[in-house]
């Protein structure tokens, strides 16, 4: 019998796939100072804003690098730095269960924007008066 019939035992190399575009559109820009997009993410289209990162704010999303294309400035390539986590979904199967509340003593916590920036106003203290009487 020949070997003439056999195939041969090397897999077949296969083409990488290539990656899924990720890319935005700048098509506006949001009240608070940040950029309205339109981003496609592979088959999907998103509608959505960018901001940029503040220390001590908390994060909303994902956080995205966008690299403006030269022949078109508004259209970037979207790199994702970070994914946190998914948002929870409620579903009517699975009951919720409210952690019970905590009691705390003293006043509430208040920690705003108005409130830091009158910080001094409220808590520095007075100059002495030099005048002597």
């Amino acid at each position: 019998m020949s070997d003439s019939g056999k195939k041969d035992d090397k897999p077949l190399a296969v083409a990488p796939t290539p990656p899924k575009p990720d890319i935005a559109l700048v098509h506006g820009v949001t009240p608070d100072g940040g950029y309205r997009i339109l981003r496609r993410r592979g088959d999907s289209l998103e509608l959505g804003s960018v901001h940029p990162l503040v220390e001590g704010k908390p994060l909303q999303g994902e956080v995205v690098a966008l690299r403006p294309r030269q022949e078109f400035p508004l259209l970037c390539d979207v790199e994702t730095l970070f994914t946190g986590p998914a948002p929870s979904r409620t579903d009517t199967a699975s009951p919720v269960v409210a952690a019970p509340p905590r009691h705390k003593k003293g006043p509430a916590q208040v920690s705003n924007d108005s409130y830091r920036e009158n910080w001094d106003v409220i808590w520095s203290r007075r100059k002495k008066d030099e005048a002597v009487n």
